[in-house]
């Protein structure tokens, strides 16, 4: 079967999560995704966390459906290969610190004289321009710079930091948009562009609600826990057996109130006048989610999810990660897949959040580090055996 991104060759020399994301949902997608490595070490999330098994699960965890090739960019040998490789590639994805690739000659400007066809794809914590464009940045950064962390946490806490990595994977999300708009850009034009996501830009976009009601109700948005909005019920309410992770969120609007007290089997609360509207609700909140609790704390939060959403009313469990991964719904999406690798063995991995009828994912293991040098130098730089051996030799490759 033929794959949606089938003849796409994409060079990603990322490392750490950003980068490697983008390059993952390609690869998923059914692109060439060739993993450029330096020879000695390669990607530091191989050694992020790593064990007696060898690469870590981190680095497993982004960087399944991609070969490995190890290439010395200090080496002069090794940048004109590098340009040589770039001659053959659709799209260049690269998440360096600000100037690296600038000063190894490597740049934008450079490879487009290359390969102007060539998508040169790029992540920076601030981007390449503006005030900050010096700056670096991790996830926190991202996440206090773009607003993230002044709207999460309880109302009298601080700022809170968000574990989902949305200014790393989230910005890895953001540039595979942008590299397929230029794939179908070059479809046109016949020249490629540089496509650009910071990860300032990235949760500033993630976060544009809370700017929407900054502008809306005239002052920064204040931290509000778990309550969304001024709806009741709108929080979690906590379930049997009272550990720490034995909660639902429960979400039903005013077309479903009638239909949540069917399943609480309090029919009576629609005549009490507490809460006979939206505003009603909101203002006796503290009496409303007490009756709830009272109710949910009777029941385990899987009962709870069933018995709502059999009903219409939107409720979730709060599943830890160990029941994510166990989650046979997530399983039958193949959304929590299982791979081998090498000493490691089986493992549990995420697959692909993209479906598609016409080329479903197929997801394969990651590289070990250079596995596929040899394969990539033969079949596209045309390089023989002989002279791969010296390239080897001579600390090249």
């Amino acid at each position: 079967m033929s794959t949606a991104l089938n003849g796409i060759r994409v060079i990603d020399m990322t490392h750490n999560q950003a980068g490697p994301a983008c390059g993952q949902i390609l690869g998923f997608l059914g692109a060439d995704v060739i993993k450029l490595e330096e020879p000695t070490g390669g990607d530091v999330a191989r050694r992020n966390m790593a064990d007696d098994k060898g690469d870590s699960l981190f680095f497993l965890l982004l960087n399944a459906n991609k070969r490995s090739l190890t290439l010395n960019l200090k080496a002069d040998e090794g940048k004109t290969l590098f340009k040589r490789l770039m001659e053959e590639a659709d799209v260049l994805i690269e998440n360096f610190a600000p100037g690296a690739l600038d000063r190894l000659g490597l740049g934008y400007e450079v490879l487009r004289d290359v390969n102007p066809g060539l998508i040169y794809a790029t992540i920076k914590g601030f981007g390449t321009y503006g005030p900050h464009a010096d700056y670096k940045s991790f996830e926190p950064i991202a996440q206090a710079m773009g607003g993230a962390m002044s709207v999460t946490g309880e109302p009298d806490g601080p700022p809170t930091y968000l574990w989902p990595s949305i200014g790393d994977s989230g910005t890895g999300m953001h540039l595979v948009i942008g590299i397929l708009a230029a794939l179908q850009q070059r479809h046109g034009t016949g020249r490629g562009q540089h496509v650009e996501v910071s990860m300032q830009d990235a949760v500033v976009n993630l976060c544009r609600v809370s700017l929407r009601d900054h502008q809306r109700l005239g002052h920064a948005m204040p931290r509000t826990g778990n309550q969304l909005g001024r709806n009741v019920p709108g929080t979690i309410y906590p379930c049997h057996p009272g550990g720490p992770n034995d909660y639902v969120f429960i979400f039903a609007q005013p077309q479903m109130w009638l239909a949540f007290l069917e399943v609480l089997g309090l029919p009576a609360l629609a005549e009490d006048g507490r809460f006979a509207t939206l505003e009603a609700r909101w203002e006796n909140r503290v009496a409303l989610d007490a009756i709830i609790s009272e109710w949910t704390a009777l029941r385990d939060k899987q009962g709870v999810m069933a018995a709502m959403g059999a009903a219409g009313v939107p409720c979730g469990a709060v599943q830890d990660t160990g029941e994510v991964l166990d989650d046979p719904h997530l399983k039958a999406r193949e959304m929590i897949v299982d791979l081998d690798y090498g000493q490691r063995g089986t493992y549990q991995t995420v697959g692909c959040p993209i479906k598609l009828s016409a080329s479903p994912a197929e997801i394969t293991r990651p590289p070990e580090l250079g596995e596929h040098t040899d394969d990539v130098l033969r079949d596209i730089l045309q390089i023989d055996a002989g002279e791969v051996a010296r390239l080897r030799r001579e600390n090249v490759i």
